[in-house]
């Protein structure tokens, strides 16, 4: 959990708004839900190991009784939210009338979560969040992949991919591997891996279990075998984007042959095909045509993921820091209410795209190099305060960010202030110029200074 200065700040509000204007230029609504929810909300929806991460909070005066507790529900019955994906069903479940029959909603706020820190990875981060409610069409996907693309791209990242994959066809490849079903989430754990520790690796924490059969690791390997590496994904420099789209289709065409005839008839397997290629049709006419990549062996840790999953990895050094990561989650909401909804959404990061922007040097000058004001005013004496704050007030109607400085003090030690907080321009407001109704302006670039009447002064800042 961290602390932001100032240029963290912008540089946070301008991704923000980039993803705000992009978000709302596809129809989604804003939404946001409390910190905090009750612990049984969040239990059980992330699995074990996202059980374990979840920020649970102490009970609180006569309901904490330490002397009798005999269990962990004793102890805790709120909890710091992990996502925003179950608030939101949550909501749905609770508010179903007082929204539309398609609720589209984006959700920009901080999770908590007690993991391990690391590159990217805080205890404290905000989620971008975009959801789509109520439909079980496929179209579904093809709007989220054309937003969350149209995103990255405006913010200046070029070479990503967006990861596909089924949970039918998971399913449908553990079934045809002969794994048993109650196995079936911890063998997906490790299959993905596959990008930290290589096939062999996947292949021998199998083994280590020791509860599955040799024939059936044999199996699992088969169907490893059936993927592209993840280095083919970039395995040359493309610049043209309709030469991107080509490669990167032929590559999935391909990929799916190996898997439809790993799966055969498989029924779970030929959904989760079905799926994959409808998906891959839909994106063609939008602006995540040339990303889209078929990748078997993403499996997301999320247990509510029921249908197609999804995930941003950015070009071959850094493919394994995902930017984002989604999918359909058609049994959630069902858990809060008598309905089944079906539900589909995605989440970007933005502590990690943020890391990766300043890594790259991707912020705008006017972002990277931003200051606090415009124009700092001095203050000559005591007796010239009321003048200076009248001039400051002048220039903020004229449009311009302006600081005051807020004592009467030796004019070098106002001028080197404003050097160091590198503001561009400095208005000094002496008694020559208050007799004559003039401001000195001082280019602090250029250390050049010129007399100017009070009414040009912003005229003179904004087009020097």
């Amino acid at each position: 959990m961290r602390d932001f200065l100032p240029a963290d700040i912008r540089k946070r509000n301008y991704v923000i708004g980039i993803i705000k204007e992009v978000y709302e230029s596809y129809g989604f609504e804003p939404l946001e839900t409390p910190a905090v929810e009750n612990l049984e909300t969040l239990m059980g929806k992330y699995g074990d190991e996202g059980n374990q991460l979840v920020f649970k909070i102490l009970k609180r005066g006569e309901k904490l009784d330490l002397e009798n507790a005999t269990n962990e529900s004793d102890l805790s019955d709120l909890a710091l939210r992990y996502d925003l994906t179950v608030p939101l069903a949550r909501v749905v479940a609770n508010k179903k009338n007082e929204l539309p029959k398609f609720f589209k909603r984006y959700q920009i706020q901080p999770v908590w979560r007690a993991d391990r820190p690391a590159k990217g990875r805080f205890r404290e981060f905000y989620q971008c969040d975009v959801d789509i409610i109520g439909s079980e069409s496929m179209v579904v996907e093809a709007e989220l992949c054309s937003a969350f693309a149209e995103v990255l791209k405006r913010l200046g990242f070029n070479r990503f991919s967006i990861l596909l994959n089924h949970r039918e066809l998971l399913f449908g490849a553990l079934e045809v591997c002969g794994i048993p079903s109650d196995l079936h989430t911890t063998v997906l754990v490790s299959i993905d891996k596959q990008d930290k520790i290589g096939r062999n690796g996947v292949l021998d924490e199998l083994r280590e279990k020791g509860n599955i059969s040799d024939e059936s690791i044999q199996k699992v390997g088969t169907f490893l075998d059936a993927m592209y590496p993840i280095s083919d994904v970039y395995s040359e420099s493309v610049d043209a984007t309709e030469n991107e789209f080509n490669r990167r289709s032929s590559m999935n065409q391909a990929l799916l042959r190996n898997l439809r005839t790993f799966l055969g008839d498989n029924p779970s397997g030929t959904i989760g095909l079905g799926a994959l290629e409808t998906i891959l049709r839909l994106t063609e006419n939008t602006p995540a045509r040339e990303k889209m990549t078929v990748f078997p062996n993403l499996a997301r840790g999320l247990s509510y993921y029921t249908g197609a999953i999804l995930e941003i990895g950015l070009d071959a050094k850094d493919f394994t820091l995902s930017l984002g990561g989604g999918g359909r989650y058609d049994g959630l909401i069902g858990m809060f209410g008598k309905e089944q909804i079906p539900a589909c959404g995605f989440s970007l990061g933005l502590e990690r795209i943020i890391v990766v922007m300043d890594e790259r040097g991707m912020f705008p000058p006017e972002i990277a190099e931003s200051v606090p004001a415009d124009v700092m005013v001095t203050i000559w004496s005591e007796e010239t305060v009321g003048e200076s704050l009248k001039l400051a007030a002048e220039l903020r109607k004229g449009g311009l960010r302006v600081t005051v400085y807020p004592e009467a003090d030796k004019l070098g030690k106002q001028i080197k202030y404003a050097d160091s907080i590198r503001v561009p321009y400095v208005c000094v407001l002496g008694e020559s110029e208050l007799a004559e109704k003039k401001v000195t302006l001082k280019n602090m670039k250029t250390g050049e200074q010129e007399t100017c009447a009070r009414t040009a002064v912003a005229d003179r800042i904004r087009t020097p």
